[in-house]
């Protein structure tokens, strides 16, 4: 029997992602059980003018490769030491310049003219 209805269809579409959450260990995020959630929540639609096929069964999945192990060290003929400290040298220049010859100059004077 085939599906009349947009609900249905959406629920029996999760079938697929429900086979590959099964081979993914646990805690992994559960995305069929969100999309029968919103199915469920939908409004009632109304029937399809003509009825769906029934979708395929879900094919066998393989078995998932092992998780690689969290401590494993990937970089290897690495030591590590901790650095000598170094004396700190002052480089902080004073806020406050003095000059050994005195500023001095002339303002100019500006002059207009009007007229030819």
């Amino acid at each position: 029997m085939g599906y009349k209805n947009p609900t249905e269809l959406l629920i029996a579409a999760t079938q697929l992602p429900a086979a590959i959450e099964a081979k993914l260990p646990a805690g992994a995020p559960k995305i069929s059980t969100t999309l029968v959630d919103i199915a469920s929540k939908l409004p009632v639609l109304p029937d399809f003018p003509m009825e769906l096929p029934v979708l395929p069964a879900v094919p066998a999945l393989p078995e998932m490769p092992g998780m690689p192990a969290l401590g494993r060290r990937y970089v290897t003929g690495v030591e590590v030491r901790p650095l000598t400290p170094t004396p700190v040298r002052s480089t902080v220049t004073p806020l406050v310049q003095e000059y050994t010859q005195p500023i001095e100059g002339v303002l100019g004077q500006v002059v207009t003219r009007r007229g030819m």
